[in-house]
């Protein structure tokens, strides 16, 4: 039995599979639990379980979380922890890492980028059949490129990060500096009739197109795949980014590219099934 788990800074989704088989799906907040508890018990439940695919929303590096704003750390050493106390096979990389992974499947292509915009913003990159990880396994980190000075500290330790901007976390945190109702959507900001709420949505807007356009400068990916629970609960962005990119995308590079949401729904989860040493 094989279990692979997307862990965000909102759910810990997990799937145990015998023969190629799901015989288990299900999530819950990841705010409950962390992954090495998490996984301790699932290992009192399952005792068949030989490998672990695990797809991670923060920086990791053979087998050790090097950090993750957005997820409490119950065990960075987790890779040598788990396989020592339960001999099984674990493997874990950093979750838009795995759903681009899943989407150059999907798309057969060899240069592919995926960006999900969720509770930060992550950026997965295949370049030429190979995932781009860089030196000590933290390259592609898009959410944390220096963008403008922010009223927040992000979790990284810098102020002025895109993710502060373009992210469900940056939105919140300007929801309360606005005193503005912390439940309004995207949508709903756009609609709002209020002036900070407006510039809210126009400030998301102009970085998310200030991040697409940079990856398309930096990569010229052949697919570009948005994802992520904000990207999914506002599909109607695709047709925004689609009228304004040019302008934030050197033309030779954009000329190419297809822009497209994902189509999987859970393609961070998918992509851990396919990781390998």
């Amino acid at each position: 039995m094989i279990l692979g788990i997307d862990i965000g800074g909102t759910y810990l989704r997990y799937e145990l599979k015998k023969n190629d088989k799901s015989v288990k799906k299900e999530r819950l907040a990841s705010s409950d639990i962390g992954l090495c508890e998490f996984l301790e018990n699932i290992f009192n439940q399952e005792k068949n379980i030989t490998n672990v695919f695990i797809s991670y929303a923060g920086q990791v590096y053979n087998g050790v979380i090097l950090s993750a704003p957005n997820i409490k750390i119950d065990k960075q050493n987790i890779k040598e922890y788990i396989e020592n106390k339960y001999s099984v096979k674990l493997l874990i990389e950093n979750d838009v890492n795995c759903a681009v992974l899943a989407e150059a499947k999907v798309y057969d292509t060899q240069d592919i980028c995926s960006i999900y915009v969720g509770t930060g913003l992550g950026l997965g990159v295949v370049s030429s059949s190979m995932l781009l990880k860089g030196y000590s396994g933290i390259a592609t980190e898009l959410g944390h490129i220096p963008y403008k000075k922010s009223s927040f500290t992000c979790n990284c330790g810098k102020s002025n990060c895109i993710e502060l901007f373009c992210s469900g976390s940056g939105l919140l945190r300007w929801k309360k500096y606005y005193t503005l109702d912390e439940s309004l959507t995207l949508q709903e900001l756009f609609e709002s009739t209020n002036s900070d709420a407006k510039k809210l949505y126009e400030e998301f807007l102009e970085a998310l197109l200030h991040a697409l356009g940079t990856t398309i400068t930096l990569f010229n990916p052949q697919t570009l795949v948005l994802g992520g629970g904000i990207i999914m609960h506002n599909k109607y962005l695709l047709n925004s980014i689609k009228a304004h990119i040019q302008e934030y995308a050197m033309p030779l590079s954009l000329r190419k590219t297809k822009i497209v949401v994902s189509q999987l729904e859970d393609a961070a989860l998918e992509g851990a099934f396919l990781l390998k040493d």
